[in-house]
């Protein structure tokens, strides 16, 4: 009688994502914000927007600045609470706010963040936002913060192109020590969604699949896991 096939169950041990300058990929879909970015502090407006798709690296290019500023980093639900408390303490330092376009349709997101904007100014500060549009296509309920926010500086980050995508797939497989061909990125690349956040998982997936089935990371495995996402 034949014994039944075990297959290992692998642990999740994480990996911790890297957010700095030298982590940050940069090709033709990011240049433009990454070079917005490099300018600071020479910029002529005290407000840049950071816009594009989801997953697109806006967070991890949002943190980039964060680091080479010492900007305080403001979850979009405390933007109210923030601003509050540093005009009572008239002291604004630069100031970063991830997925503003959260706050926009919202009549106390908006005040919040209509505040914090005419502080920042009226300090000399400078502030960093991240919203998946541009101001342009955002629906707002006060007129005074869709005035200031269509007027400020936007930066647009595109999705990854090719040349990114390759280079991060070859990034992440190498972070968790595992030798990939190039017909493997190469296969990849062309099939999978694009985005930054899909190459995290698809080389998580990865990496578990050939760990229980005790194989290597081939072109096999990974369309395995692509034609496993689609259905």
């Amino acid at each position: 009688m034949n014994s039944p096939k075990i297959t290992q169950i692998p642990l999740d041990l994480g990996h911790r994502t890297a957010f700095g300058r030298e982590n940050f990929l940069v090709t033709e879909s990011n240049s433009e914000a990454v070079a917005w970015v490099d300018k600071w502090p020479a910029w002529p407006t005290p407000v840049t927007i950071l816009y594009g798709p989801a997953a697109s690296g806006k967070s991890h290019l949002l943190s980039v600045w964060c680091d080479k500023t010492n900007a305080s980093s403001i979850s979009p639900h405390v933007v109210a609470d923030y601003s509050r408390t540093q005009l009572e303490r008239k002291k604004i330092t630069p100031v970063a706010v991830d997925r503003a376009d959260f706050l926009i349709g919202d009549i106390e997101g908006e005040r919040g963040l209509f505040h914090l904007y005419n502080a920042v100014k009226e300090s000399g500060a400078t502030m960093m936002m991240t919203s998946c549009v541009p101001p342009s296509e955002l629906d707002f309920v006060l007129p005074d913060l869709a005035s200031r926010l269509r007027a400020a500086q936007t930066v647009r980050i595109n999705p990854p192109d090719d040349t990114l995508l390759s280079a991060v797939l070859v990034k992440l497989f190498a972070d968790r020590q595992l030798k990939v061909s190039t017909d493997v990125i190469r296969y990849l690349v062309p099939r999978m969604e694009r985005s930054l956040d899909a190459a995290v998982k698809l080389v998580s997936d990865a990496d578990k699949l050939a760990l229980s089935e005790k194989k290597g990371i081939t072109v096999p495995l990974v369309r395995q896991i692509l034609m496993k996402n689609l259905g």
